[in-house]
């Protein structure tokens, strides 16, 4: 069976994902189409001090699992729902010592109302802007198919992972361990 060859260039990027972003608690930016063009992309808007933040665990197994198949996890930390830390460097310690996050997080930002940063404005009008913390978002490669999960959704439910599968054109893995 021939492997489908992707090609990665900011055509292939949804206009929406067009933008560079400063990565967590670094000085540091990601051109998100040049470094995830021709991916699948689970976006989440996290919090470190929410009753759901430990799916930060799950989302990383779940990153662990997908990523050599073509999934990238995007956390995208938000205090709109108040549950944000105030300083960045307490924030990354969170995701990254306290949960081990590898995958790509961002500064914080806006998720809803008029200030919300483009790519959750474009989510919310797709779809509908996150009701609270750990709102994921499942995106087509070519972002022409959006699919919204609430907070209650487990990063390793069975409904979200046949919806990646699907989405990466792929058979079912064996179960994840968190």
């Amino acid at each position: 069976m021939p492997v489908p060859v992707v090609l990665a260039d900011a055509e292939q990027c949804p206009d929406f994902l067009q933008h560079t972003v400063r990565k967590l608690n670094s000085k540091q930016s990601l051109d998100l189409c040049k470094e995830f063009a021709g991916k699948t992309f689970l976006i989440v808007n996290t919090a470190s001090n929410c009753g759901f933040t430990p799916q930060f665990k799950a989302l990383e197994a779940l990153y662990q699992e997908y990523k050599d198949h073509g999934l990238v996890v995007l956390g995208f930390p938000s205090d709109n729902f108040f549950q944000e830390e105030d300083e960045e460097q307490d924030t990354a310690k969170v995701c990254f010592v306290n949960y081990g996050v590898t995958f790509p997080m961002f500064a914080t930002i806006e998720v809803r109302g008029s200030d919300a940063h483009p790519i959750f404005a474009h989510l919310g009008e797709q779809t509908a802007s996150p009701y609270w913390n750990f709102y994921k978002y499942l995106v087509s490669a070519d972002g022409k198919t959006i699919q919204r999960f609430n907070s209650r959704t487990k990063p390793q439910s069975e409904q979200l992972t046949k919806a990646i599968e699907q989405q990466l054109n792929i058979t079912a893995l064996p179960g994840i361990s968190i």
